[in-house]
């Protein structure tokens, strides 16, 4: 059983991301790469992700899709129990990745993907919360 309050207090964190990045978004590349416009949207993107990603472990706990090795078993499981379509799951995976650079900093992290996410992929976040929110319903019929 999907602990609904947990995944719905997620999202509503999530919400609240979401809405914070897209008072902050620049309108321009150069306006993004300020340095404070810059470290507050990554920081953003990334708990944003990470919002996802815990949203996505605690639907995979509740629908009992068993034990992920990984955080892609997590997205991967809740793809082949249809709660996420493929082609969501493969923008999902690219998510977690640029979390993962974001996190670890792995070299530079080229400004040009951040400022192209913040100012056009979030829309894949909302894509994931609707599959959230139908996971949700299905599961309490």
């Amino acid at each position: 059983m999907i602990d609904r309050e947990r995944v719905l207090a997620r999202l509503d964190t999530l919400d609240g991301y979401l809405r914070e990045l897209r008072e902050i978004l620049p309108a321009s590349l150069e306006s993004y790469r300020r340095v404070e416009t810059r470290r507050a949207c990554e920081r953003l993107l990334q708990i944003a992700i990470e919002s996802v990603i815990d949203v996505c472990g605690l639907l995979v706990t509740g629908l009992r899709l068993g034990l992920p090795g990984e955080e892609d078993d997590l997205i991967e499981k809740l793809a082949q129990a249809g709660v996420v379509p493929s082609a969501l799951r493969d923008r999902l995976r690219r998510m977690k990745g640029l979390r993962n650079m974001l996190v670890h900093e792995y070299g530079r992290i080229d400004d040009r993907i951040v400022y192209d996410v913040v100012t056009g992929g979030l829309g894949d976040f909302d894509a994931f919360k609707d599959a959230a929110l139908a996971a949700l319903r299905k599961e309490g019929r």
